[in-house]
């Protein structure tokens, strides 16, 4: 079983340093509706920012727990305030059991096809997650491929036949 604090394959140029914020942490992030940039993460310590990877953040008590401890972490490491979310991240409302249309597109878009609702379903929170994260426009999609590989999702879209020319 997958849990919150997983790190994936696709993550693995920047995972042993934690340089960049892992889809782990950003799903905690979400949940808790703060933004964090990559230059607070920066100034984080290595050992806070493997604390806030592996802290759990899956129960209400959980998330305000979470909440009140990054707030304060970064009041101490960044000397500003946590930049607090109006409303609940897009991401967050997609993770149900059907397969986003950002999703489906991007997966058309470079050749794959989309997740079946069966196999969306099976997905963890986790896995669900870091599909809708790489299919924002304003994100790197690089990763998007590998991570429907590592998801096991990777077949290529069936080619159109061509009868007698």
């Amino acid at each position: 079983m997958m849990h919150d604090s997983q790190l994936f394959a696709f993550e693995d140029d920047f995972v042993a340093s934690l340089r960049c914020i892992p889809m782990a942490v950003r799903l905690k992030l979400d949940r808790s509706g703060i933004k964090l940039s990559l230059r607070q993460w920066s100034r984080l310590t290595r050992e806070d920012r493997r604390a806030l990877l592996e802290r759990p953040c899956a129960t209400d008590a959980h998330v305000r727990a979470y909440r009140e401890s990054l707030i304060d972490l970064v009041a101490r490491c960044c000397g500003q305030a946590a930049t607090l979310l109006n409303e609940p991240p897009a991401a967050l409302a997609q993770l149900g059991d059907d397969v986003p249309a950002t999703v489906t597109s991007l997966a058309r878009t470079i050749g794959l096809s989309p997740p079946t609702p069966g196999e969306w379903r099976r997905l963890s929170e986790l896995q669900r997650f870091a599909l809708i994260k790489l299919t924002r426009d304003n994100h790197d999609n690089v990763n998007f491929a590998p991570a429907m590989r590592e998801f096991g999702l990777a077949r290529a879209l069936p080619q159109p036949h061509c009868e007698g020319v």
